[in-house]
């Protein structure tokens, strides 16, 4: 076998003989995806607590709003309502005043939704008679639920994490323990050595990829809309991007807790701003032109175009691009700045 080969093989022994490495690569981001898609499903039954404060029209209003299996009621005195907010237990507090007064916390997600829903039928139990009809269809087009939003974000959020711990970490792990002055008196190219875990990424990220989406189908019939092909050279491009950002932040760190840092400093704001677990356009237009063009950004973006809208090979060159031209800038600036000791 080459020393490439033995390289490679090395990584892999490595990361297998590691049961922290498998948990964290294979079975936290499926257990995420399950919490999460539980949490957030649709159509289940789940009712949104609310209170109405104790007076002189508490059961009445009580009493129209029971009527409604979206909403769980309960009549509460008013020392209680604040306790009942700060301890997460409503999202909504009727007031007992003749006029109608909504309390609730405006940032919540939920709030406004609910403060109308309830409104509607208080109104209407008034004698509000509404000028035209209305009938609800629930949207059950594929692609248009949370759980579809959240697969292709933790399947960019996966590839990041792992590419960037498994490389950078192990790196400097073994530049701490004089690994590598050993390894370069060995008969291999240099480059070798960081080629050896680009390629063992390669290996790994096809089953990390192709667990969490057979996941997702099967527990939770998510469809793929578009091209397993261009799912796949994502996910490629974007873990030879976080690579190479791993090669970067290892190629002189001396200890473990300092590239620790540097790669907390990398992703966290990438896991805050690009789109995991709620859309990026929810931060304001002026950090919009900062947040597109981080590569957890693009990943996450590209993924959901494929997967949720069945996005053409147009409409993913781009990011997937920018993607493969970061990951060879970082690589080549990683092999020059590398430091053996």
């Amino acid at each position: 076998m080459s020393p490439l080969g033995h390289l490679i093989l090395a990584r892999l022994r490595e990361f297998y003989r590691e049961p922290a490495a498998l948990f964290w690569t294979y079975g936290f981001p499926t257990l995420l995806a399950l919490a999460l898609g539980l949490a957030f499903r649709g159509g289940d039954g789940r009712a949104t607590p609310i209170a109405v404060i104790e007076g002189p029209f508490a059961s009445e209003r009580a009493a129209v709003l029971a009527q409604d299996p979206g909403l769980s009621v309960r009549t509460v005195s008013p020392r209680d309502v604040d306790s009942l907010f700060l301890g997460g237990g409503i999202v909504l507090a009727v007031g007992a005043d003749p006029a109608l007064e909504y309390r609730f916390d405006d940032t919540h997600p939920e709030s406004e939704a609910v403060r109308r829903r309830v409104d509607d039928h208080l109104q209407r139990a008034a004698g509000r008679i509404d000028p035209l009809p209305t009938r609800d269809r629930p949207v059950t087009a594929p692609g248009s639920r949370y759980i579809d939003f959240l697969i292709p974000g933790l399947i960019g959020m996966n590839i990041m994490s792992s590419s960037m711990w498994g490389i950078g970490y192990t790196i400097v792990e073994a530049r701490k323990r004089r690994l590598l002055k050993r390894l370069a008196a060995t008969p291999m190219r240099h480059g070798d050595f960081l080629l050896s875990f680009i390629l063992a990424r390669l290996i790994f990220l096809a089953t990390e990829v192709a667990i969490l989406l057979a996941f997702a189908v099967l527990v939770f019939d998510v469809v793929v809309q578009g091209s397993w092909l261009w799912i796949a050279a994502l996910s490629v491009a974007g873990a030879m991007a976080f690579a190479g950002l791993a090669m970067l932040a290892a190629s002189r760190t001396q200890s473990t807790e300092t590239v620790s840092g540097l790669m907390n400093l990398i992703m966290l704001p990438m896991w805050v701003l690009s789109g995991v677990f709620f859309a990026s356009s929810h931060f304001p237009d002026w950090m919009q032109p900062m947040i597109k063009p981080l590569p957890l950004t693009l990943l996450n973006d590209a993924m959901r175009a494929v997967i949720n809208e069945g996005a053409t090979s147009a409409q993913v060159a781009l990011p997937f691009a920018v993607l493969s031209v970061g990951a060879a800038l970082t690589r080549v600036v990683a092999v020059r700045v590398f430091r053996w000791n």
